[in-house]
């Protein structure tokens, strides 16, 4: 079996053999499947009418639990934007009904963001439709093949995910 990164890689062998290409062997294929991934998420967040900047806001008020709020601060860290940005989008995720502001007991200064029953629905339909996706490209296979690659997946993240710049 053979993939366009193996044409890329035997390409680079050829015109810099002075280089050792073997990175682009395993992150060329992550980059690759990436791609293909935001593609097909973003088709399936455009069927349930998100944006994908929408969904992951609806996701991590709805892995809350109930009753489904997050102050916006929490959501900002989770979602990695700006404070600016995350008030945009609350500001339009409540113009759409998707979410609702409601005060913080525990801050009188603070608010709280809570999902919408439209926006549970929403999120959970979407989310519904997108595991439905992976799993047909997971299909191929084995259970312990794919704890394998997770765990080598995991081990080549966390740092970065643990580095000064968050990314």
């Amino acid at each position: 079996m053979h993939d366009e990164v193996d044409g890329l890689v035997t390409a680079w062998r050829a015109e810099r053999p002075d280089l050792d290409v073997e990175p682009l062997q395993v992150l060329s294929r992550v980059s690759r499947l990436a791609r293909h991934l935001d593609r097909a998420r973003r088709a399936v967040f455009t069927k349930h009418n998100l944006e994908p900047w929408e969904f992951d806001v609806l996701a991590e008020l709805r892995r809350a639990g109930p009753p489904y709020e997050l102050t916006p601060g929490r959501l900002l860290r989770a979602t990695l934007v700006t404070s600016g940005t995350m008030t945009n989008r609350i500001d339009r995720l409540a113009e759409t009904g998707l979410v609702g502001r409601h005060p913080d007991p525990a801050d009188k200064r603070g608010v709280l963001v809570r999902l919408s029953e439209e926006g549970r629905e929403r999120v959970d339909a979407a989310l519904s439709d997108l595991l439905r996706y992976e799993e047909s490209i997971l299909r191929t296979l084995p259970r312990e093949q794919r704890t394998q690659l997770a765990g080598l997946l995991r081990s080549l993240l966390s740092p970065l995910d643990d580095g000064p710049e968050g990314a």
